[in-house]
């Protein structure tokens, strides 16, 4: 595998993770980083996520990316900036966190690959695509993941 094949396959984990979110949220890419033999591919969500519902958005995470064969590595169960750690058996390492103003952030680090150019995704973000570096602090209103009341306990998320 090189790192364009890699890149590939951290952007189809991402799209696969992102759709997992019932409701959806919206999403644009971030700065995709290289190292000599690595690729880091980024997501930025822009719909708010209430402190209320940081921990059902992490649940859903968590809950796929376990479905899907991942370990989980770690969790950062801190109120303001929790955060969910995962690897694949072939050495993905996946990344959800809450950062500034409870944006969340999505991250995907491959492992070291055979060296080559790597090219932006190709997905298209499911709302504005905004110039690289200049992603807004979250500013799409959802009433579900908004909400700053708990999630009702009747709630099915995948």
């Amino acid at each position: 595998m090189n790192m364009q094949e890699a890149a590939v396959r951290a952007d189809a984990m991402l799209d696969a993770t992102l759709s997992a979110v019932v409701p959806g949220v919206q999403w644009d890419h971030d700065t995709t980083t290289s190292g000599s033999c690595t690729v880091t591919r980024r997501r930025t969500v822009t719909t708010i996520i209430s402190e209320q519902r940081r921990g059902n958005f992490l649940g859903v995470i968590e809950r796929f990316w376990k479905k899907s064969g991942y370990e989980i590595t770690g969790v950062n169960r801190d109120r303001e900036m929790p955060a969910v750690f995962a690897r694949t058996s072939d050495g993905f390492k996946l990344t959800v966190e809450f950062g500034y103003k409870g944006q969340a952030f999505f991250d995907v680090d491959t492992p070291c690959v055979n060296e080559s150019d790597v090219a932006e995704p190709t997905t298209k973000p499911n709302g504005p695509a905004y110039p690289l570096g200049q992603i807004p602090t979250p500013n799409v209103h959802s009433d579900f993941w908004s909400a700053t009341t708990p999630a009702p306990a009747s709630t099915s998320t995948p």
